[in-house]
């Protein structure tokens, strides 16, 4: 089930995405949004009799973590040894503040404290309650579902200051979206991110060096873990810089894509 929220001009709405949707995102004509009464994550699925063509709504993102979005870097070999760094023993976890996420088709800033701005497509995870100290065996529990994320990234702010708050915590750094997919095996699925439709990362999430269960387990005996939380996964190898006038989609297989454009601040 894909759960999107999103706009027709006024106030955010909550809505089931039905209809065939390609690998690619792109809605057939049939394709519509079904308004839910309220957030599913308090309120549960309430379907209403108001729905609307996918095409004549703007899709926001479908969360915005009421507390934070939990993060993890170098969980994929090849990208820790294309920045030259080891493959960390534990998951290397920081947080990136609420307010960095911005939904599909809205502007990633390039802020003028930075010369170099990255690209991370990365699989995000939508937690659906309240929890702390998950065992692994039951991570699937606390899920809500999937969703695409780019960790987007100041790079040479996080090697200046020695730690990453900064370099990944400017408003704009987290685009999220297209919509939540509740039903999905994420162990083996194709991630993609193109730039200006140049195919730049391909990898799949079975190659994770820490898996998703391993993830929540670690993050929630040090935290807890709350609905809406957004949890981000890793980005595999093939991150580079982007500039104004630059547009980044990131693609995962069974869910779609992520398209944002880059602009000057």
């Amino acid at each position: 089930m894909r759960i999107a929220r999103f706009t027709t001009g006024d106030d955010p709405l909550f809505g089931v995405v039905t209809g065939e949707v390609d690998q690619f995102g792109q809605p057939s004509d049939d394709t519509v949004v079904v308004e839910l009464a309220g957030d599913p994550l308090y309120a549960g699925l309430q379907p209403t009799q108001s729905e609307h063509r996918l095409a004549d709504v703007r899709l926001l993102a479908p969360v915005i973590p009421r507390s934070k979005v939990v993060a993890i870097g170098r969980n994929y070999a090849a990208h820790a040894a294309e920045l030259g760094n080891d493959v960390p023993e534990e998951p290397l976890m920081f947080l990136k503040p609420n307010t960095s996420v911005i939904g599909p088709g809205d502007p990633v800033f390039y802020p003028p404290q930075t010369q170099r701005l990255d690209y991370e497509g990365e699989l995000a995870v939508v937690i659906g309650r309240i929890c702390r100290d998950v065992p692994a065996e039951q991570a699937t529990d606390v899920i809500f579902g999937y969703t695409i994320a780019n960790d987007v990234t100041a790079r040479d702010l996080q090697h200046k200051d020695g730690q990453w708050t900064r370099a990944k915590g400017f408003d704009s750094f987290c685009p999220l979206g297209p919509w939540i997919e509740t039903v999905l095996d994420p162990s083996d699925l194709r991630i993609t991110a193109h730039v200006n439709g140049e195919l730049r990362q391909d990898s799949r999430t079975s190659l994770l060096i820490h898996d998703l269960p391993k993830l929540i387990a670690y993050m929630s005996a040090v935290m807890t873990l709350l609905p809406g939380d957004v949890v981000i996964t890793g980005t595999p190898a093939g991150v580079g810089p982007i500039v104004a006038g630059d547009v980044v989609d990131v693609g995962i297989e069974g869910i779609g894509v992520l398209s944002n454009p880059v602009r000057r601040k």
